[in-house]
């Protein structure tokens, strides 16, 4: 049986009233509101506040910061989101920071729409399934100080509208399928040599092509700088002895040609690989015996030839000297001043023909397919066994056997079973080259739960090991302070802190990145039972609610009977089809009528992407 007229009305005017109620009492400004809700529509898997409310400040949905009622920050990491990153992302105008990272199923192309983000401080898109190329509009976001697009599979070229990004000082782009040379600067067009506060700039694992330009030697802030695994090619530019305050270069994998770059003005510099390229033959450059910063040096399949200057050993704080499958011959003497943070010197398959060592120097030595080795094959330096200690684990000894349910693992604070944040971290250029070393990784684990605010022993960490790209990756599972799982805040603040660098491991580890394993969140149902008085409470005031709206809904229908004819004299070309032929009972034109804007802003969500359904002559379609 159908509604009566008046019952009809009477529920349309409830609606209408607690619609209004809402948008009277709301926390966030309605523009902002819209745009968020278009996107929650477009992606699943959303925290489940997200369905709780309309109102993403006042309730407030997790990952997502106000201030004076505008969106300013939206903090999704980790959360298994599925979709795509639609032009909705555009309403957002108040936000300074977007970290929706380590989303692997968040796929698609970027929209250009990001570049209206114009008071954008950080974006971070890092570890996720994007691809297509980076759009131009980014150059838009004078304000943006850290992009890290790394781990995506993004395309075609770098835009040199970045180069305008003149506060940036982190710009990670590493990992992906770019291609084309690196943009430089050049009349009235923008490139990355104008990026003069940078201070890392990371494109390896790219396909990017041409030669490294020589502007880069103009930005003195640098202070990491990797361009491996691409396919660059030229010379390596002579002003990049400029870079100061470099503490990292990396250049490996590359098609470079010419001498080895002179690198005798870098005293900042620490950690050197300028691997796997197509240099000119030569002998160890004057820099191997002047970088007094000096900790890790890789040159593989570089074309060293002659005999090592054993000073190279004495640096103080050279921990490792990689320099494999080179030409390097005659007689080795690593002196009498060997640095006592030397922990692997690696000259496997050379051409040295005798060696010469002292009592001082006990740790990993390898000469193994060097002509010595052929008469001293017994000797320690010339068998691969002595690098056979068993990798850091944390210990577990005080937890006994038990065993825990699947997906839960054992902290070793507690010895409870618990639902870890897991993750792999992935330290670009280590100082330190032994796998065993306790205290090294003990002091990983107190920065770990000191920095990022967890209980002390809740870290554990397993099977650290340098993987093909001579990066340590290290396995990391961060526990609960007290319950099993972690709620989405906390997941969402740690996985922060891992991306936009805000946590600082020890120096020896040197830079990084963080790849996080999707969480197991509880079901939405946990935790949000209420109980009987609030339960009652509510429906109370629920109850006295309703009755002052059908109180209002009443003196409402009747001021509408009185005002009946008025209204449809004052618009002529809109009537009501007769219940009889319609029972929806819906309006009919019969004509032009005005709308206001805020009936169309209101009914479009305020003109959002999702709701558009075409283009016209005289403009978009709704």
């Amino acid at each position: 049986m159908g509604l009566g007229g008046g019952t009809a009305r009477l529920l349309f005017l409830l609606t209408f009233f607690t619609s209004g109620i809402h948008l009277i009492l709301s926390d966030t400004d309605p523009s902002d509101a819209a745009a968020l809700q278009s996107l929650k529509r477009q992606w699943q898997n959303t925290p489940p506040s997200w369905g709780q409310s309309h109102d993403p400040c006042g309730a407030p949905w997790e990952g997502v910061t106000c201030s004076n009622s505008r969106i300013t920050a939206l903090g999704l990491s980790t959360m298994s989101l599925k979709g795509k990153l639609s032009g909705d992302i555009g309403g957002l105008t108040e936000l300074r920071s977007l970290d929706l990272s380590f989303n692997t199923n968040l796929t698609g192309s970027l929209t250009p729409r990001l570049g209206d983000l114009l008071k954008l401080n950080i974006l971070i898109l890092a570890g996720c399934g994007f691809s297509g190329s980076i759009p131009d509009e980014l150059g838009n976001l004078a304000e943006l100080s850290f992009l890290a697009l790394n781990s995506n599979n993004f395309s075609g070229g770098i835009p040199p509208s970045l180069g305008k990004l003149s506060k940036l000082y982190w710009l990670d782009l590493a990992d992906n399928q770019l291609t084309g040379p690196i943009p430089i600067s050049k009349n009235t067009t923008p490139g990355l040599d104008l990026l003069l506060n940078a201070k890392h700039l990371l494109f390896d694992g790219n396909l990017l092509e041409g030669n490294i330009p020589s502007t880069l030697g103009l930005v003195q802030t640098l202070e990491v700088l990797r361009l491996d695994r691409n396919a660059l090619s030229g010379k390596v530019p002579i002003n990049l002895n400029n870079l100061s305050s470099l503490n990292e270069l990396n250049l490996a994998h590359n098609k470079l040609i010419g001498p080895l770059p002179n690198l005798t003005k870098l005293d900042a510099l620490n950690y050197v690989d300028l691997s796997n390229n197509s240099f000119f033959s030569s002998e160890a450059p004057d820099w191997f015996s002047t970088l007094p910063s000096l900790t890790t040096l890789v040159i593989e399949h570089g074309s060293l030839q002659g005999t090592l200057p054993s000073k190279v050993f004495s640096f103080p704080q050279i921990q490792q000297v990689l320099l494999r499958n080179n030409a390097l011959n005659g007689s080795f003497n690593m002196g009498d001043s060997i640095s006592t943070q030397l922990q692997l010197v690696d000259l496997q398959n050379n051409q040295i023909s005798s060696v010469t060592l002292t009592a001082d120097y006990t740790n990993t030595l390898i000469l193994v397919g060097n002509p010595v080795c052929t008469a001293l094959s017994d000797t320690n330096y010339c068998q691969l066994q002595q690098q056979s200690t068993k990798p850091y684990s944390t210990s577990l000894a005080n937890c006994g056997s038990k065993i825990c349910p699947p997906e839960q693992k054992l902290s070793p604070q507690s010895c409870e079973c618990a639902y870890p944040y897991e993750g792999t971290l992935y330290f670009r250029g280590p100082s330190f080259r032994e796998l065993s070393n306790v205290n090294m990784f003990h002091s990983l684990e107190m920065s770990l739960w000191g920095k990022l605010g967890l209980t002390p022993g809740s870290v554990f960490l397993q099977n650290p090991f340098f993987n093909v790209d001579d990066y340590l990756q290290v396995q990391v599972a961060l526990f609960p302070p007290t319950d099993k799982y972690f709620n989405r805040s906390e997941i969402q603040s740690i996985g922060f802190d891992l991306t936009n660098q805000t946590y600082k491991p020890p120096k020896e580890f040197g830079p990084y990145y963080f790849i996080a394993s999707p969480y197991p969140f509880p079901d939405s149902s946990r935790g949000n039972s209420l109980s009987t008085g609030v339960v009652v409470g509510i429906g109370t005031g629920c109850g006295l609610l309703v009755m002052s709206l059908v109180g209002v809904a009443i003196y409402a229908i009747r001021q509408k009977k009185r005002a009946e004819k008025a209204i449809g004299l004052s618009k002529p070309f809109a009537s009501w089809v007769p219940s009889g032929k319609d029972s929806g009972g819906v309006p009919q034109l019969k004509g032009a009528r005005w709308f206001s804007y805020e009936e169309l802003k209101r009914c479009t969500y305020n003109f959002t992407e999702s709701n558009e359904i075409g283009s016209g002559g005289y403009g978009k379609v709704y």
